[in-house]
């Protein structure tokens, strides 16, 4: 009966094994790779990311800019209209 006992462990113990523990090791080296893969493309995102609003800020920046230039001219052309006024 012990004998039939230690080989019934020693079947358990093998199939638990090779048939549960060895595809379960796979399958964790392989989503562990699948992590990894995911870790870089959220790298890359982010880098992304930040140059879009990188490019954003400077957008805006030139925008505000542009918007300055505008009233300066819209200024310098009411000058130029008054100057013109004045002379006979």
């Amino acid at each position: 009966m012990l004998v039939a006992a230690s080989l019934l462990f020693a079947a358990l113990l093998l199939y638990v094994l090779f048939v549960g523990y060895l595809p379960t090791k796979q399958r964790v080296l392989g989503l562990e790779r699948e992590l990894r893969e995911l870790y870089v493309r959220e790298a890359e995102l982010q880098t992304r990311l930040q140059q879009q609003a990188l490019r954003e800020r400077q957008l805006a920046a030139l925008s505000a800019e542009r918007d300055a230039l505008i009233k300066r001219l819209e200024a310098l052309e009411r000058e130029l209209a008054a100057a013109r006024r004045r002379r006979p």
